[in-house]
């Protein structure tokens, strides 16, 4: 999920994915955005620069200079393309389940080679450009995720009025706390520990919100 709290039975509705431009734009805006990642992924943020960019993505510096300006334009519209997928959470008929499941994908993405996304997370800290997008991608993905609970809820898993949001970032911090921060090995079960935990919690009404005032 990388990649943020209403209630199950009226979470905001996932943002549609943004219209960009086709034909050659869009060939040379892949092309830089895919050396974008290379860059990153084998320089990290203090190596990454416009020219490096241009050279790899076989484009005119000036190119790169007009459209994204500079690294944080670049990082921002990787960060934003990222949010244009069709990307759903998993769905695989229980909360536990699916949240052990969202957690595997984390981590697969926190641990992968060249390390892409830890490295955006990084660079998010030292751009604002990358930090606003950084920002747009957690909102989409925490929105997109929310699906979990209301699912969770309606199989009446869940207490009703259980906020989505609170019980996401529960189920899934571990996983940027200890790969992120503390950069510890990958630990095969640490999704599925977090992912019951966090369960656990959620049914017992932990993360419940109160019913509006007035109501009986």
């Amino acid at each position: 999920m990388t990649s943020s709290a209403p209630q199950p039975e009226g979470a905001r509705p996932v943002p549609s994915p943004r219209r960009r431009p086709g034909g050659r734009t869009a060939r040379i805006r892949r092309q830089v955005l895919d050396a974008v990642l290379a860059e990153l992924g084998e320089r990290g943020y203090d190596g990454l620069t416009v020219d490096a960019v241009a050279a790899r993505a076989g484009v005119h510096r000036a190119t790169v200079y007009r459209r994204w300006g500079d690294v944080g334009g670049l990082l921002a519209d990787v960060l934003d393309a990222a949010g244009d997928d069709a990307w759903q959470p998993p769905d695989t008929g229980s909360l536990e389940s699916d949240l052990a499941a969202l957690n595997r994908e984390i981590q697969d993405a926190l641990t992968a080679e060249p390390p892409i996304v830890a490295a955006l997370i990084a660079a998010s800290f030292r751009s604002e450009q990358a930090d606003h997008a950084q920002r747009r991608l957690w909102e989409d993905r925490y929105a997109r995720c929310e699906v979990i609970v209301r699912r969770a809820v309606e199989r009446a898993e869940l207490p009703p009025r259980t906020d989505a949001r609170r019980l996401l970032i529960a189920a899934t911090a571990p996983l940027y706390h200890q790969l992120v921060l503390l950069r510890t090995p990958p630990d095969p079960d640490l999704p599925g520990q977090a992912a019951r935990t966090a369960t656990l919690a959620a049914s017992a009404g932990a993360f419940a919100e109160p019913p509006p005032s007035g109501d009986t």
